[in-house]
């Protein structure tokens, strides 16, 4: 992935107001197809005090917010710790994917414990989530024709294959995308515009092809020697991590 992250990123995630356990660049960028104008999507975790977990007032278990920095338009969103580890917890490959993004902004030593962790936490569950994205972008694309929307939708399945037969976490298109010829020169397209419409000569072979992949994938993930859930010392560990970074704002 030859994806650059803006040096600037990380004074954004600075701005903050909880401490960052990591940030990292997530849609688009990771997905490698990328537009001249796309927005820069960065993905976070923080810490809230205590104070804020046991009390009245209870601090915010998901930030975002938005902005344009350099001509660049941002969607930042972070997750309080507890909510993100249930999410890892739960075969949410959108967590997963952010976790494991190669595209980081900040780090810690928590954010490295994670990464190392994450593995445990693959399962032939997060299918469901695959199928499931899969079909919303499908709704999309019949809606909108998008390129974009399209994109998406090969890249999810794609993705639901690779981690169903491996165990490994692939989200570049580029790369997963050597299985359908026509995929690089779509990315090529979407690179030179955010909203270009998916060329109407390859809409029967995209359908057909994401029908093959779909049915793919549930084959995939009924032959895959993944377990279907996360091992209970996994999960212990998980837990001890979240309650020592909690503790450690007291």
């Amino acid at each position: 992935m030859t994806t650059t992250v803006p040096a600037w990123s990380a004074e954004v995630v600075a701005e903050l107001p909880y401490p960052v356990v990591f940030a990292t660049v997530s849609g688009a960028h990771l997905y490698g197809f990328a537009s001249v104008d796309s927005d820069l999507d960065l993905r976070a975790a923080h810490v809230l005090p205590v104070a804020e977990v046991v009390g009245l007032h209870t601090g915010p278990s998901t930030l975002q917010t938005g902005g344009v920095r350099d001509g660049v338009e941002l969607d930042v969103v972070s997750h309080d710790l507890h909510k993100f580890a249930r999410l890892l917890n739960s075969r949410n490959g959108y967590v997963l994917e952010q976790l494991l993004s190669p595209l980081v902004v900040t780090t810690t030593s928590l954010h490295r414990d994670l990464v190392a962790l994450a593995p445990s936490f693959v399962t032939s569950g997060h299918a469901h989530h695959y199928l499931g994205f899969a079909t919303s972008q499908e709704r999309l694309f019949a809606r909108t024709g998008r390129l974009k929307a399209a994109l998406y939708w090969l890249r999810v399945l794609l993705t639901g294959r690779h981690l169903m037969r491996t165990g490994e976490l692939e989200t570049d298109l580029g790369v997963l995308g050597a299985q359908v010829p026509y995929v690089p020169a779509l990315i090529e397209l979407k690179r030179s515009a955010e909203k270009a419409p998916f060329p109407a000569e390859l809409l029967d072979r995209l359908y057909a092809d994401a029908a093959a992949l779909r049915a793919g994938l549930e084959e995939d993930r009924d032959a895959s020697r993944l377990p279907a859930r996360p091992a209970p010392s996994a999960v212990a560990e998980l837990h001890d991590l979240v309650v020592a970074a909690r503790l450690a704002t007291v």
